[in-house]
């Protein structure tokens, strides 16, 4: 798993993503640039880009956490990759309430 990642690294990555990935054609694609009004990603984009970022950055993005919100923008998108890169998980803490199903019973043996 990649090591917790400066934030201008973070972007620039993110930002390549987009080009190489994505196939963005947008010439220059500011850090506040909406990803969907002005660089036009359409849902299954924003899916694609969630997979991509999860692999590069080595984090687990939640259906919580993969909101409007946090996906923005190139400045959204790496400020939640730096802050999944710091939280409990990346310090090796596990969060039980996700091994649970939605009646809260656990999903598997521990």
């Amino acid at each position: 798993m990649p090591g917790i990642q400066e934030t201008t690294e973070i972007e620039q990555t993110v930002r390549s993503i987009l080009v190489t990935d994505l196939f963005v054609e947008v010439p220059e694609i500011g850090l506040d640039d909406g990803l969907r009004g002005i660089v036009g990603l359409d849902s299954l984009g924003f899916v694609e880009l969630r997979v991509q970022c999860e692999d590069r950055f080595g984090v687990r993005i939640s259906e919580k956490e993969f909101s409007p919100e946090n996906f923005v923008s190139i400045r959204s998108i790496s400020e939640l990759v730096r802050r999944l890169q710091t939280g409990p998980a990346a310090s090796g803490e596990r969060d039980v309430t996700a091994d649970r199903t939605p009646g809260g019973e656990r999903s598997d043996a521990g």
